[in-house]
């Protein structure tokens, strides 16, 4: 019998260790951007993220791994968007601006759920305006399905008749900061302004 209890407590022993493990993880232990953090994931940044393959604005067919080549900016959106996208749009390019300047160098990347309309032509004209180096990503409908779902972005075409030209698309607005092998690092809400959005990725590209 004191053999069989000595095996029971070590057994406790490994699971309350384990379970210890787990717990100082999901607190940001052994995170070497817990400090940068200001969100937090359902199931963890692992859920957000990954494989793609899109249509940049001069119509060559990319990845993920093309894109994603340095710290990126990712937004999904569209060009005939009256009002959201713009705006969010350029609240990116003014934190990228930022960056610059502090000799950070970050990736812009807009990616249309809209590919009906947003033709590489017309990407490439929208992200011209915003900034020089922001790229534009388009593809086919299948193609940007699966680009939305791996970072689990919304969108959905409003009701309108056939031959509507000016429809709306309603969709999530969030911005994903990603890293080349690591994947998605973070995302900022539509309410961060030009500086901390500059200040909170400098943090992480910092920290890498």
């Amino acid at each position: 019998m004191t053999r069989i209890y000595a095996i029971l407590a070590a057994a406790l022993a490994i699971t309350a260790v384990a379970v210890t493990w787990m717990m100082t993880r999901q607190n940001g232990e052994g995170d070497k951007y817990a400090q940068c953090r200001s969100s937090a994931v359902a199931g963890g940044s692992s859920k957000i993220g990954g494989p793609f393959t899109l249509v940049d604005e001069t119509g060559k067919t990319v990845t993920e791994k093309d894109v994603i080549d340095q710290p990126t900016l990712l937004y999904f959106g569209y060009t005939f968007c009256p009002d959201v996208c713009p705006l969010d749009n350029a609240r990116n390019a003014e934190a990228i601006e930022i960056l610059e300047g502090r000799g950070k160098m970050v990736k812009p990347v807009f990616i249309s759920i809209d590919p009906e309309r947003d033709t590489p032509e017309v990407m490439a004209e929208f992200t011209d305006i915003l900034h020089p180096r922001m790229l534009g990503l388009t593809g086919t409908a299948e193609q940007v399905k699966a680009a939305s779902m791996a970072y689990r972005t919304y969108f959905k075409k409003q009701d309108a008749a056939a031959d509507d030209k000016y429809y709306l698309v309603d969709h999530s607005t969030l911005s994903y900061l990603s890293f080349p092998e690591e994947g998605f690092i973070e995302f900022f809400n539509r309410d961060v302004t030009p500086e901390q959005m500059a200040d909170r990725i400098q943090c992480f590209v910092d920290a890498r």
